[in-house]
């Protein structure tokens, strides 16, 4: 089952996108639920989000340096079930 990461929404008052600063995994590596994923920077801070399921990265749409918003597919993961 194909599941896609999408940038989150980041909070009330917060910017409704982010620029990927860095990809913490590469297309073919098998990941945990919860570990980081990207590394995400807004003009006010810098996060990471985490892989919102297990499985294996098989697609990433969002290139390091590109600017996401809120809600827009930066990869896809492929998971059992």
């Amino acid at each position: 089952m194909k599941f896609e990461v999408a940038l989150p929404n980041l909070g009330k008052d917060a910017p409704d996108k982010a620029k990927i600063s860095f990809w913490y995994c590469d297309i073919g590596e098998t990941v945990t639920k919860g570990q980081d994923l990207v590394e995400m920077v807004t003009d006010k801070a810098t996060f990471n989000v985490p892989s919102p399921a297990a499985g294996k990265l098989i697609e990433i749409r969002a290139k390091q340096e590109d600017t996401v918003k809120v809600g827009q597919v930066m990869a896809v993961l492929e998971t059992e079930g």
